[in-house]
């Protein structure tokens, strides 16, 4: 298909620009490097929060914005100021973590700043089916011992996620929560993320394009999960890797190769520059 001339790219972190063990390929950034060069913008658009990717910070130099907590926070990360950002009302955040206490579930508050989780499930977070990321949260966590008195405390949780011991235990979870105004997405093993009412990837993507005065047909967006599912409805061209699910692939525009096989590049190298 070859140069569509868009403006920027959008890309999800975790199963899409990281490999299976949580890195980034050489040549994922190098492709990266050649957009940035060519005047393109390189945009994250995670789940994760700021303290999240804080690893990745150097090697990503050539990335100044990023959409995160499944797009209630728009951030300049060159000059650490917000762009947007939208929180969960105090009343449905004890809801949650009503319902994540009920189920001895992990419990994982994505404020502005930090990431608050207790330390006994951090260090047993492959019971949560959250292994890989064991060693991030012991990284760059903020341990507390009565998260029903943290969310008092905190004046913005944009994003909580839940993260139980089994997929059905999550979706009794979730009938516990879903009419609540909020915004839910399947991720991983057996998460639950919420985000506020209307917040989604694709309302972060549309923030940020608006931001740098780029329509959002100029965009392109590359995901592989059920919380990419939006962000790749809004962008004017979307692309699934090789690993994502089934059904993004079908409604997706282009499909490229999975995360281990550097398909971030391939579609920045097919599709952007």
């Amino acid at each position: 298909m070859g140069n569509l001339r868009k403006k920027l790219i959008a890309m999800d972190m975790d199963g899409t620009l990281l490999t299976s063990d949580k890195r980034i390929m050489q040549e994922t950034l190098a492709d990266m490097q050649t957009a940035a060069d060519a005047g393109k913008h390189v945009c994250l658009c995670t789940g994760r929060g700021i303290p999240e990717i804080r690893s990745y910070r150097e090697e990503l130099a050539m990335v100044r914005y990023g959409v995160f907590e499944n797009g209630a926070l728009v951030y300049d990360l060159a000059h650490n100021t917000v762009i947007y950002e939208k929180s969960i009302p105090r009343e449905m955040m004890e809801m949650i973590v009503d319902v994540g206490m009920k189920y001895n579930a992990m419990l994982h508050l994505h404020c502005p700043s930090d990431c608050v989780i207790k330390r006994d499930q951090a260090e047993r977070a492959a019971e949560y089916g959250m292994g890989p990321y064991r060693e991030m949260y012991l990284s760059v966590g903020t341990f507390v011992t009565d998260m029903k008195q943290e969310v008092k405390n905190r004046a913005s949780i944009p994003k909580i996620n839940i993260y139980f011991k089994s997929t059905r235990e999550r979706e009794k979870g979730y009938e516990e929560l879903k009419d609540l105004p909020l915004t839910f997405a399947f991720t991983e093993v057996s998460s639950l993320e919420m985000t506020p009412e209307g917040v989604s990837k694709g309302t972060g993507l549309s923030k940020l394009a608006e931001h740098l005065g780029i329509d959002v047909n100029d965009v392109i967006a590359i995901g592989d999960s059920d919380n990419d599912r939006i962000m790749l409805k809004t962008a004017g061209f979307s692309v699934a890797m090789g690993n994502a699910l089934e059904e993004l692939k079908v409604c997706a525009d282009a499909v490229t190769a999975d995360n281990d096989h550097n398909g971030v590049g391939e579609a920045i190298r097919k599709y952007l520059v």
